[in-house]
């Protein structure tokens, strides 16, 4: 396996200023409130809609920015850095409409991602099943074909923005016989009658962003909403998440450059024994060693940003897989280790939600765990190597 070359160009640089001055300044004041009040944060919504941070990865034909992958990384990176309940805005909608850009007919892409461009509307994933996790090809739920429509019921698990996005990618089953080669994706609309969500999550982390089961019962839409060929949805799933994980690296580089970014202010000011902390050695190889598992997960990930974008552009890179994997893994593992630290560092502060590190902390913790578990990411990285 090789790198690709890729280094950020000049406009990567000024994006990431922009984004971090909207940050700063509008989201990171909301992060602690929203947290608590475990309520999606709409303002900041209208902030990044405003500032056309809300879905910069929609092609330009569709209204969008057009973004490349290495600049909506940069982008739910910056986001992160302030609240990451907040960056699941970008990442979300990124999450929901790859099914779309990847396999779905014109009609259906000209239907609905102008309005996500816009951001009259957020699209989230509906994969998971409450028995039906890991291994998400035993998934329950059916879709039966009924003329030129098709009826679904069944049950979705921790779906993210659920009841908040207008539109929903969903998987079901269309052949209980063929196995994963059985099973379709659909546009699901929020309005659509016999569609309901569940209460929401009482969750550690991401507070703000509500997650909710999506409840199918008899919900009857066009076949015309089938996103790709029947029997194709697994592939369709499998396919997307190896341009999606990399966004959740990208959420955690966010989270965990956070957390190191104030305890780095607080060590500074801290003084004990006379003296500013920072000035101790075992707080300054803390540091040190934080620094360098961030910056060694932030070069993989734009690694695979560059790989993701490649396959976009229509390359075939052999190794996305690998690298989206290995950089979620690599990037949630360092997350949690440094937010952990920049924790143990502020003390008895740390623990407490007067200072933002346990809540980026919090946050870290999911980014281990959703789409596709560490463990899954390994198991995902070793097949790719004994191919």
């Amino acid at each position: 396996m090789s790198f690709p070359l890729y280094a950020p160009a000049e406009e990567h640089d000024m994006l990431r200023q922009a984004v971090r001055a909207l940050a700063e300044e509008k989201i990171a004041p909301r992060a602690a409130q929203a947290d608590e009040a475990e309520e999606f944060p709409w303002e900041v919504y209208k902030d990044l809609v405003a500032a056309d941070f809300h879905a910069v990865h929609v092609p330009e034909q569709y209204g969008g920015a057009g973004a490349d992958a290495l600049a909506t990384v940069i982008v739910i990176e910056e986001v992160a850095r302030a609240c990451a309940s907040s960056s699941l805005i970008p990442a979300v909608n990124k999450l929901g409409t790859v099914p779309l850009l990847l396999s779905a007919s014109e009609e259906l892409k000209q239907r609905y991602l102008p309005s996500v461009a816009r951001g009259d509307a957020m699209f989230s994933y509906a994969l998971s099943e409450p028995e039906a996790g890991s291994d998400a090809a035993a998934m329950k739920t059916r879709a039966v074909r009924d003329g030129d429509h098709y009826v679904l019921n069944g049950t979705k698990m921790w779906i993210t923005n659920a009841g908040v996005s207008e539109y929903y990618t969903l998987m079901a089953v269309t052949d209980p016989s063929a196995g994963p080669r059985g099973i379709s994706a659909f546009v699901v609309e929020k309005d659509d009658e016999g569609v309901s969500f569940g209460a929401k999550e009482k969750k550690l982390g991401i507070k703000a962003s509500p997650t909710r089961q999506v409840i199918l019962e008899d919900v009857r839409i066009p076949a015309s909403r089938m996103i790709g060929d029947p029997g194709t949805g697994f592939r369709t799933a499998l396919a997307t998440l190896d341009h999606t994980r990399i966004t959740i690296a990208a959420q955690a580089l966010g989270i965990a450059q956070g957390a190191l970014d104030y305890a780095i202010g607080y060590v500074k000011e801290r003084k004990q024994f006379g003296k500013p902390i920072a000035d101790f050695q075992g707080v300054q190889f803390m540091l040190a060693d934080m620094a360098m598992k961030l910056e060694a997960a932030r070069q993989l990930t734009y690694a695979a940003a560059a790989k993701s974008e490649a396959a976009t552009q229509g390359a075939s890179p052999k190794d996305l897989t690998f690298f989206s994997s290995a950089a979620k893994c690599a990037a949630s593992d360092a997350a949690m280790e440094i937010t952990t630290d920049a924790v143990q560092l502020l003390g008895g502060y740390g623990y407490t939600r007067d200072y933002p590190v346990e809540r980026m902390m919090r946050d870290a913790k999911i980014t281990q765990i959703y789409e596709g578990t560490n463990q899954i990411q390994r198991m995902v990285m070793a097949r790719q190597l004994l191919k």
